[in-house]
């Protein structure tokens, strides 16, 4: 039986200890603790890593806490604009979804488009039509409303400025969640999923949901799932750039992970982290930030929570 493990993330950024109470941070650990089990549950069953990382994921989409699907911050008109992407390793088959309204779990929208269309990304008011024709229960906004994402919102809304979740105005929110999983057949797979900026406008969508950005997935090499300044994911194709470091450098996924986040993204001024796993279940989880809510379990015993750097 090969090692199984699961990661993952709810976020990368300025993460001040000082602006964190015990009782947030206690909230956060929990509810990372919550998907992680429960996403690591699926493969000691025996499932895939398919199944564990859209379970985890859901999960931190359920919570508030995290911007994607329930905590989902505002844009420019007042609403609520999701993406999200999933990966299978095993046969690269990829489903991502972008600018949807009103889905509780965009993740699970994107495994559908990956399992029952002949796409892999839909967008927009397309990507709504296929949700309502697979039964998908469209949310009110009220389902998404968010008091502290509100006054977020409230205070740049009718101005040209935007706010990644997790920039200089801290409150204690922040952004991208995901998930990479390698199960007991040595399959790897991505998940990420994310609410965007505060007050975006024109449709903009970001890195997660694009297949080699922010979500990549290959047997080959490796699992991952990006979170940070998206513009500077796409530019860097950082998922995937961290697969060929391991492909055409034979880098191990640490290596690659840390070359990728400490130095080549770094180098045009992105910020952000990314969780990533290989086919024998080892896991990395750089970042070039103050934080990024993260955590870890393998079948050999290890687990982690973490919100800040470990010395």
């Amino acid at each position: 039986m090969n090692n199984f493990s699961i990661a993952i993330h709810g976020g990368a950024g300025t993460l001040v200890k000082g602006l964190m109470t015990p009782e947030l941070e206690a909230e956060y650990k929990a509810a990372l603790q919550n998907a992680l089990t429960q996403g690591y549950a699926v493969l000691e069953k025996g499932a895939s890593a398919l199944d564990a990382v859209e379970v985890a994921v859901r999960l931190l989409e359920d919570s508030p806490l995290f911007n994607a699907g329930k905590g989902s911050v505002f844009t420019a008109e007042g609403t609520h604009e999701m993406d999200a992407a999933i990966m299978n390793g095993e046969n690269l088959k990829a489903g991502a979804v972008s600018l949807i309204t009103g889905i509780k779990n965009p993740v699970s929208l994107a495994r559908d488009i990956m399992d029952k269309s002949y796409h892999v990304f839909l967008a927009g008011e397309g990507a709504m039509q296929f949700a309502k024709s697979n039964g998908y229960t469209i949310e009110s906004p009220n389902y998404f409303y968010d008091e502290v994402r509100y006054k977020q919102w409230q205070g740049i809304k009718d101005s040209d400025n935007f706010q990644l979740d997790h920039s200089v105005k801290k409150d204690g929110k922040f952004g991208t969640v995901g998930a990479v999983a390698c199960d007991q057949k040595g399959n790897i797979a991505a998940a990420t999923s994310t609410g965007g900026m505060t007050n975006k406008k024109w449709g903009r969508v970001g890195d997660s949901p694009m297949i080699g950005a922010g979500t990549y997935a290959n047997n080959n090499t490796c699992a991952v799932s990006c979170t940070g300044s998206g513009e500077y994911f796409i530019r860097g194709v950082v998922a995937y750039d961290v697969s060929c470091l391991m492909e055409h450098k034979g880098m191990s996924v640490e290596e690659a992970s840390n070359e990728v986040i400490n130095n080549r993204i770094l180098k045009i001024q992105g910020d952000g982290g990314l969780i990533a796993i290989d086919t024998k279940g080892n896991i990395a989880m750089p970042f070039n930030t103050e934080g990024m809510y993260r955590a870890c379990k393998t079948s050999s015993g290890k687990e982690v929570i973490a919100i800040y750097k470990e010395n």
